[in-house]
């Protein structure tokens, strides 16, 4: 067995388990925040696949894929933060109002 048919191994294994762990937490929760970190966390992980395959093949013909993997994270991250924040907001408002 090379050297590199090891990377190729570990890479795939612990690229696996890390995949298996989120899931877990995205199918788990318990809030919505713990799925939106995880789903990032999946997506990270995807593209660190995608890039891992990339290195090792030595091309680089998924780049676009990993750019859009990318920027979709970005944004639905930011989305989710806007839309929990606004929730957080309206809770504050309305314990303050019931006393509670």
């Amino acid at each position: 067995m090379s050297i590199l048919t090891l990377l190729h191994v570990l890479a795939g294994v612990l690229l696996s388990a890390a995949a298996l762990l989120v899931l877990y937490r995205i199918v788990r929760g318990p809030t919505i925040l713990d799925r939106m970190i995880a789903s990032d966390v999946m997506l990270t992980t995807l593209i660190l696949v995608l890039g891992t395959e990339m290195a090792l093949n030595g091309h680089t013909r998924t780049l676009p894929v990993v750019l859009v993997l990318a920027g979709t994270a970005v944004f639905g991250s930011i989305a989710v933060a806007r839309y929990v924040s606004k929730h957080d907001k309206a809770h504050d408002q309305h314990e303050v109002h019931h006393g509670s």
